[in-house]
Formats: structure tokens, C-alpha cells, sequence
């Protein structure tokens, strides 16, 4: 950062999650907050650090996973309802299987070699 700062490079450190909670300069520029959701729970969110007058910037939250899967699988990619309803009955979209450890076939192979 100096060397940047010499130079007038805007530049800043990269904080861990707990500095982003902790720092006061975020606080007193309102670039830090807390959201929730039923899904998520809380969560610490940090603003967008650029202000512009003419620009303002609204930040969201994330989103969540296959929230807009419909969406692009339609919109974007021009499948049909009945096209998305196979994908749905297919399991492509179901989300992964955990396996317990003592289940893993990486795990039982480690004591027969």
C-alpha cells in the first residue's frame, strides 16, 4: 500500500470478516451492515465503497443457491416449461448427496491397501 499510495493509487488492505465487523470507518460511512433472511439467518454485509452523487448503489444480498436456476434455465437458455419441469424430474438440480465418512469410498479404500 505504500508504494501505491505514493503514487496516488487508491488501494486499501483486505480485512478479514471479523476487521469488516470491527473497523469504525465503515461504520461512519455506512458501508457496514447486518441482514437476514428466513432462509440465511443474520449475516454482516459491507456497502459499496465508490460514492457517486449521480451513481448511487443499492447492495443486496446474494443470491441464494438455485434461486434464479427457472429463471436462466427459460430467459436465458429459451427452455420450455415442460423442458425445465424434465430437468426438475430428472435430479439435476437436486442438490448433492452427503455421504457419511465411514460410507466414502475414498475412506473404506485407505485400510485395504
Amino acid at each position: 500500500m505504500d508504494i501505491l499510495n505514493r503514487d496516488d493509487i487508491p488501494c486499501g488492505p483486505i480485512l478479514s470478516m471479523k476487521e469488516l465487523i470491527e473497523d469504525q470507518s465503515l461504520r461512519a460511512t455506512g458501508n457496514r451492515g447486518r441482514g437476514g433472511s428466513s432462509e440465511r439467518g443474520k449475516y454482516f454485509s459491507v456497502g459499496n465503497p465508490i460514492k457517486m452523487s449521480d451513481s448511487p448503489t443499492e447492495v443486496t444480498r446474494s443470491p441464494l443457491l438455485g434461486e434464479h436456476t427457472d429463471e436462466v434455465l427459460r430467459q436465458v437458455l429459451g427452455f420450455t416449461d415442460h423442458q425445465v419441469a424434465e430437468i426438475h424430474d430428472s435430479g439435476a438440480l437436486d442438490p448433492p448427496r452427503k455421504v457419511a465418512a465411514s460410507r466414502c469410498p475414498i475412506f473404506a479404500l485407505q485400510g485395504r491397501r
